[in-house]
């Protein structure tokens, strides 16, 4: 009887032991539950979501529930979702755009932060880079002459890319709304002068935006569109698949913000997001994005792709990340207000 007794603790005490070592996530009442799933909302390309997601699955165990869209409807539904969050981690979206949300997110360091640079990261920790994105020119060659390659911002006002020039909606695109920022600072450090530049660029552009940033290359590469403003990987996804397009980094100066990542706040599945980013920060990851997605690094030890000049080669403007971020109701208002016509 006494061994039937001590037999039953023993399991018992197996079975407690056993739950206790489960990763597990923070239920409504603040109790613990079981947990081998983590959300991600990303408006990244599924052509690079796809492949991170199967490995970080199959070594972690972790399911990833996959929620996609343009990275200014996923901020705007992570602050709907305030107090009751739907999703763990936000991968993907300008720096300048998670920084004006950064209310949203809930701060965490990276396991190997010391590898990252400061510039792309967040002071308090809110978000943390993952790619650093120069944004350039992209153009068709089969509908751009080699003499006609826009080599400027400057040069995009000609007339003959008039109605012609692919560029996404920067309420709903981070990378546009970067290069809108860019743009600004390039002609006349965001004053009276770089609004004046916009709102002839816009005038040439005809009114014309796109709903999604992925839409200008894909506009460029299938010759919708003879020109249009991406990010260098957005265009060299299209160059390493053979097609007929070319980049441009504008005189005046261009930026190489990141896009980054970051723990929603209040997230249910917390532990495992913060294995996600440690995951995507992580030095295998980062050295795909650069062999597979000629994306550049965040880290200090990962090399550039192969093919793409320099960053030390590439002219920037002083952008002002904070500036960008705090501004942005107001940068955005008065785009809108452009392109309207006010």
């Amino acid at each position: 009887m006494k061994k039937n007794i001590l037999l039953t603790w023993i399991i018992a005490l197996v079975f407690i032991l056993a739950a206790c070592s489960e990763d597990t996530s923070s239920n409504d009442d603040g109790t613990k539950s079981t947990s081998k799933k983590v959300t991600v909302y990303s408006p990244h390309e599924t052509t690079l979501i796809n492949p991170i997601i199967k490995e970080f699955q199959e070594v972690t165990g972790i399911t990833v529930e996959l929620v996609t869209g343009g990275s200014g409807e996923l901020l705007n539904r992570i602050k709907a979702e305030s107090g009751k969050p739907l999703g763990d981690v936000l991968w993907g979206g300008g720096a300048e755009s998670l920084e004006a949300f950064k209310e949203n997110f809930e701060p965490f360091e990276v396991s190997e932060s010391e590898n990252i640079l400061d510039v792309y990261k967040s002071s308090d920790n809110s978000w943390t880079g993952f790619s650093a994105l120069p944004m350039v020119i992209m153009y068709n060659k089969d509908m751009v002459k080699e003499t006609d390659v826009p080599d400027s911002w400057e040069s995009l006002l000609d007339a003959k890319w008039k109605g012609k020039i692919a560029y996404a909606d920067p309420a709903k695109s981070g990378s546009s709304f970067t290069q809108l920022v860019t743009i600004l600072k390039a002609k006349g450090d965001a004053g009276e002068e770089g609004w004046s530049f916009v709102k002839k660029l816009q005038k040439n552009m005809d009114g014309k935006v796109l709903s999604s940033s992925s839409m200008a290359p894909k506009g460029v590469a299938d010759g919708e569109f003879p020109i249009g403003l991406t990010h260098e990987q957005g265009a060299y996804q299209y160059i390493t698949g053979g097609a007929n397009v070319g980049v441009s980094y504008p005189t005046e100066g261009t930026s190489a913000v990141p896009d980054g990542m970051a723990i929603i706040k209040g997230a249910k599945n917390v532990d495992n997001a913060q294995q996600l980013m440690n995951f995507l920060a992580g030095k295998d990851v980062q050295e795909m994005l650069v062999k597979e997605f000629n994306r550049r690094s965040v880290r200090t030890d990962v090399e550039p792709p192969e093919g793409l000049i320099k960053t030390t080669d590439i002219k920037l403007v002083d952008y002002d990340l904070e500036w960008a971020s705090s501004n942005q109701t107001d940068i955005l208002g008065k785009f809108q207000d452009i392109l309207i016509g006010k």
